[in-house]
């Protein structure tokens, strides 16, 4: 296992591997298809947080409406993710790989056409099905490619990608939003995903190599359904529940995931003593440092892509902004995210060990700042701008460090197993994150509103990223002594 000092931000998720790549197929170009699946998939996460505010005009889509057209998509890629690489071992990753871009390809034809809120919700699904299915082999696929120091590159690129896609993504969406081709407002923002997804599957039944299949690996169907339900049971409610005026059902279904994430534990539990392959080993979660980690990080998300949902509604509904101009708002930040993500281990290595605690503490003063800045309705002006840059940045120091020390002292055998566990806990927040803040900040206003009352809902919003920032840095604190004990 690579040590934490040098490793990148998701090497330290791959098992040892045999140093003899995959015959058949050009590298490079199994390298781009591959990576070019990954970043449509990231950009659209990233893509629907500008178009949402036009969404909802053109569709009639209430604020729990929205929060499920962005959510939906990631609760089935995080549900299925764990369950979407063992098929792709049991199966073969190209297989799978051109299986998922498939759906994905379809899926994002529907969500283009889509004419109602509902159908365009259920078409996300599919899409998050897609991605789940597809995603995966990305990494089998790299490390059985390339060997020694192309794949250390191939790896360096794949970084890139996951950085890149949300930078992209938020301005890309104000791009296509903004031009309105053929008077199709937001649909752009699904259907680009058609012509490149065509292209990609002609090129990758030519090229993607034929690899040996794992038929020992085993699914484990009954604890992917209580999952499910369980998160289920926890999203719906954070959604309807302020606009129904939170009935008693929604309460019963909160208390129902409490309940469901027992059994989950418990079902877990009984399939290894068994002997058989749970979705998440208790070995995995046991390795020193990987259960504070996986927690930091769904709180990181949790802020990131609540804060992405809600300032995206302030910008355009509340500030007036064009959907070009909130994504061109966005870029400091995730550009921030990015590069501070990417280039963190260049950092003296003194100041590895105590840099997330610092990026996530540093994180919640700028979220602080963010609100008061903005309470008033203020319009963005340079400081904004430089404030977004910032806490992107903190980010980023917080986010690719702890990635990297969680999966640091994880048994190579287990290196899927919990790379899969910290991914999935990456995907858990970021649904988390758009239904419960974006609840706080549609709970605070009713649109259309003046700018004033935007950014009051804004510094509410607010209050509790600040929190969650700072449960993030006792966790990063915990993974901090686990590594020193290493």
């Amino acid at each position: 296992m690579t040590d934490l000092q040098t490793s990148r931000p998701h090497s330290a998720a791959v098992p040892a591997q045999a140093d003899r790549p995959a015959r058949g197929g050009r590298p490079g170009l199994v390298l781009a298809l591959i990576l070019t699946g990954q970043f449509m998939a990231i950009l659209d996460v990233a893509v629907v947080n500008v178009a949402a505010p036009t969404i909802s005009t053109d569709l009639h889509a209430s604020g729990a409406g929205l929060q499920m057209v962005i959510a939906g998509y990631t609760i089935a890629y995080a549900v299925l993710l764990i369950t979407g690489a063992r098929l792709g071992a049991r199966y073969g990753h190209r297989q799978l790989f051109q299986l998922g871009l498939a759906g994905f390809t379809i899926a994002s034809l529907a969500c283009g056409l889509a004419p109602t809120t509902a159908t365009l919700i259920g078409f996300r699904f599919l899409q998050g099905i897609g991605s789940a299915l597809m995603v995966p082999q990305v990494m089998s696929l790299i490390q059985k490619t390339f060997t020694g120091a192309p794949r250390a590159r191939a790896l360096g690129v794949y970084t890139a990608v996951i950085a890149g896609g949300s930078v992209v993504g938020q301005v890309l969406g104000g791009v296509l939003v903004s031009a309105d081709l053929f008077g199709s407002a937001w649909r752009p923002v699904f259907l680009i995903n058609v012509p490149i997804g065509l292209v990609l599957l002609a090129l990758g039944h030519r090229t993607l190599p034929h690899l040996p299949k794992d038929r020992e690996r085993r699914l484990d169907l009954v604890g992917l359904l209580v999952l499910a339900v369980a998160i289920g049971l926890l999203v719906v409610p954070l959604v309807l529940g302020h606009e129904l005026h939170w009935p008693l059902w929604g309460w019963l279904m909160l208390a129902g995931s409490v309940l469901a994430f027992g059994l989950f534990a418990q079902v877990e539990r009984r399939i290894a003593r068994r002997g058989g392959q749970p979705l998440i080993h208790g070995r995995v979660l046991g390795s020193p440092g990987l259960a504070a980690g996986a927690g930091a990080l769904f709180l990181i998300m949790f802020n990131f892509s609540g804060f992405l949902f809600a300032f995206a509604m302030h910008l355009q509904a509340g500030l007036g902004d064009s959907p070009l101009r909130a994504g061109l708002t966005f870029a400091p930040v995730a550009v921030g995210f990015g590069v501070s993500g990417l280039h963190w281990h260049r950092l003296p290595k003194r100041l590895h060990l105590p840099l997330p605690m610092i990026g996530l503490l540093v994180g919640g003063v700028g979220y602080l700042a963010l609100g008061v800045l903005v309470s008033g309705g203020r319009q963005l002006d340079l400081g904004v701008e430089l404030l977004l840059l910032v806490n992107g940045v903190a980010a980023g120091f917080a986010y690719s460090p702890l990635f990297a020390r969680a999966l640091s002292r994880v048994a190579p055998a287990d290196a899927p197993d919990a790379s899969g566990v910290m991914v999935t806990m990456v995907q858990l927040g970021q649904v988390v994150g758009v239904s419960l803040l974006g609840t706080i900040f549609l709970g605070a206003v009713n649109f259309p509103a003046r700018a004033s009352a935007s950014g009051h809902a804004m510094e509410v919003t607010t209050v509790f990223m600040i929190v969650g920032a700072v449960i993030a840095a006792g966790f990063a604190l915990r993974t901090r002594r686990a590594a020193n004990l290493g």
